[in-house]
């Protein structure tokens, strides 16, 4: 595994392809408060590209273009929580998407274990371990070289798993299912932003 870093914002000519792995590390889980740091992606190739967003610099015109690319299909494991950070942060509507955690719900009824460990390890073969680093603070100016492996394992099995769960919504006929629940995800990340978490149509 390769991993490029940079600072701000993906280098100008890069093409990771018309499929793309993406995760993003934030000060904490509420995106109006806390940050976007960091924004990692892969190509499915084995390497990881981290755009640390340093300096409270969010214009990124690059990975702000890719994110938003039509023609380019985005990979993504919880992607309501990603899309709602990067929506506020970055002013981009992130789309189209590929969601892991919903094709694994759709399919994987048989259990409740969807986390990516979960899926990685039962799906893949993948003995995978994560470190301490999820706790560690990505608004640092430097990130040490434990995070950066960190992040870069987040995107490096997606590609492997979308194919996977995609065979397995074929076999079950839920293909469309899916593809309406991840067109969906972007206006849910809205939703979200606006103010409105709970199922917009309980009674």
């Amino acid at each position: 595994m390769t991993i490029h870093y940079y600072k701000n914002d993906l280098p100008d000519g890069l093409d990771l392809g018309p499929v793309v792995a993406v995760d993003g590390e934030m000060m904490g889980l509420n995106p109006h408060r806390d940050r976007l740091c960091l924004v990692q992606l892969s190509s499915g190739d084995g390497n990881a590209h981290l755009v640390h967003l340093v300096d409270r610099d969010f214009s990124a015109p690059n990975l702000r273009k890719l994110l938003g690319d039509p023609k380019v299909l985005k990979i993504f494991h919880v992607a309501r929580t990603d899309l709602a950070v990067m929506k506020h942060w970055l002013n981009v509507r992130v789309a189209p998407v590929f969601c892991t955690k919903v094709a694994a719900r759709l399919v994987r009824t048989y259990t409740d274990k969807n986390g990516m460990k979960d899926l990685i390890t039962n799906m893949l073969g993948v003995e995978f371990v994560k470190g301490v680093q999820q706790t560690s603070d990505w608004g640092a100016v430097e990130l040490t070289e434990d995070q950066k492996v960190y992040a870069a394992d987040d995107v490096l099995y997606l590609h492997q798993l979308k194919d996977k769960l995609t065979e397995l919504l074929q076999r079950e006929n839920r293909m469309e299912l899916a593809k309406a629940c991840f067109d969906f995800l972007p206006y849910r990340a809205e939703l979200d932003l606006g103010g409105w978490p709970e199922d917009m149509l309980g009674y």
